[in-house]
């Protein structure tokens, strides 16, 4: 009796990425993983922005701050150069995804707003999906065959799925501990990824369900195994100073990107969930606050922050010198700019 509800713990699948793919010909339905990488419905989805309609205020401060440029041959200059402005929200906030090809793509918003959007330098589109279907297994579908994609809640309990969820609590060396799902390397998020690397002995391949804990030593690392063999692993990206760094995700924050000279320790543990449904995630709404300036005048309405973002679906990006943070603004409460070089940012759940 206690295998058995053990078993049925583990087996609570919703906050992994789930729906319909649809190609020229067929449609295929399952659980999800976006090209190879994101896993759940709290990874981010990234693009750039084809069309800002808030452009045109930038574009007038800077025309202000320049003046009127005399010179004859200012008529030549190109002018057409526009910020490239990024769209990045969690995959739980999405809708639907249709593809137009040629990197072009428009995303649908949970609240019916549709986003046309280009893939161009981001990853996440153009490459191959891995869908789980339930009658033919596991499949990966080329970019160019999709049509569209249509996200739909994850059943509580797959028969079949690709993997146990990767959690943990990271441990840096100036800024404490961070508990939450594990991206190591930035690529490997569930339990049957692997963590490649040299011993004395020969090359190792081991998947993470097998790991207890990584410590950075040396030019490699120290690998745990549960069954409490240990081993010095060298040589690839995966343990050494290559290693582009280890993302936490924490419900209530967003995602904490550690890089590898920050990093001490990981130590993984075993959980009976895999992050929030898709249903948890609410409709988008628009950026409403407060501006407070220095001559203690009050602004209330729609916020549009960095001229760019105006959903709360929206990230906030900095650093916290080696620890990179990228905040959903619906977590957010308030933001104090200190001087022109850092702000405090106060979260909803009081950190």
């Amino acid at each position: 009796l206690f295998i058995t509800i053990t078993e049925l713990k583990a087996q609570d699948t919703e906050g992994f990425i789930y729906g319909k793919v649809y190609t020229n010909n067929n449609s295929y339905i399952g659980q999800i993983r976006w090209g190879r990488e994101e896993a759940y419905w709290n990874d981010h989805f990234n693009a750039s922005k084809i069309d800002n309609v808030y452009e045109s205020f930038r574009d007038k401060e800077k025309d202000r701050d320049r003046g009127f440029d005399w010179r004859l041959s200012s008529i030549w200059d190109d002018r057409s150069t526009k910020t490239v402005h990024i769209f990045s929200c969690q995959f739980g906030d999405l809708k639907e995804i249709i593809n137009y090809g040629d990197k072009r793509i428009a995303a649908k918003l949970k609240n019916g707003k549709t986003i046309k959007l280009s893939g161009s330098g981001y990853n996440d589109v153009g490459s191959s999906i891995v869908v789980l279907d339930s009658e033919l297994g596991e499949m990966s579908i080329k970019w160019d065959r999709i049509t569209r994609v249509e996200f739909l809640p994850t059943p509580k309990n797959l028969n079949d799925n690709l993997g146990k969820p990767m959690y943990g609590v990271v441990q840096t060396y100036r800024k404490g501990r961070f508990e939450g799902f594990v991206q190591w390397d930035h690529d490997e998020r569930i339990g049957e990824d692997k963590l490649d690397g040299e011993t004395r002995d020969g090359d190792v391949s081991i998947r993470f369900d097998r790991i207890s804990s990584i410590e950075k030593m040396g030019n490699g690392s120290l690998v745990n195994l549960k069954s409490g063999r240990q081993y010095e692993v060298t040589g690839t990206n995966d343990v050494d100073n290559s290693n582009k760094g280890i993302i936490v995700s924490i419900a209530g924050v967003g995602k904490v990107d550690i890089t590898w000279k920050e990093f001490k320790s990981v130590t993984f543990t075993d959980i009976d969930h895999s992050g929030d449904s898709y249903t948890s995630y609410q409709e988008p709404k628009a950026l409403t606050g407060k501006v407070v300036r220095y001559d203690d005048k009050e602004i209330s309405g729609e916020i549009i922050f960095d001229v760019d973002e105006e959903w709360d679906l929206e990230m906030l990006e900095g650093k916290d010198d080696e620890i990179e943070y990228k905040i959903p603004f619906r977590n957010i409460k308030s933001i104090e700019p200190k001087n022109y070089n850092y702000s405090v940012v106060k979260l909803r759940n009081g950190q």
